[in-house]
C-alpha cells in the first residue's frame, strides 16, 4: 500500500489488489485472536478485533469510492504500528 501511495496516480490499478492483501491478512489476524483458545489477553484480543473492523470498513470505503489515496495513510499507519508491536521484544525480567 506504501508504494502505492507514493506513486500515485500511476499506480492507481494496482490499489484493489493491495487492499485485497491486506484485507486477507487481518482476516488471519482477526480469525485468530477470536478464537476461544486464543492465548492473548482479552483486552488485546478486543483491541486487534476492533482494529480488523476498522480495516475492514476503511478497505471497503476506498474500494467503493473514487480511490482517495489519502485514505491510505490511517491503514498504512496501523499496519506499521501493529508489525513494530510484534518485532517488540518483551523487557527482560
Amino acid at each position: 500500500m506504501h508504494e502505492v501511495r507514493e506513486n500515485w496516480p500511476a499506480s492507481r490499478s494496482d490499489l484493489d489488489e493491495a487492499l485485497l492483501y491486506n484485507r486477507k491478512i487481518w482476516q488471519v489476524l482477526v480469525t485468530s485472536v477470536t478464537k476461544e483458545d486464543s492465548p492473548l489477553p482479552r483486552q488485546i484480543r478486543q483491541n486487534v478485533a476492533n482494529l480488523g473492523i476498522f480495516i475492514f470498513n476503511e478497505t471497503r470505503e476506498l474500494m467503493d469510492a473514487n480511490h482517495r489515496v489519502e485514505k491510505l495513510n490511517s491503514l498504512i499507519n496501523i499496519n506499521r504500528e501493529l508489525a513494530a508491536g510484534l518485532r517488540a521484544r518483551p523487557a527482560e525480567v
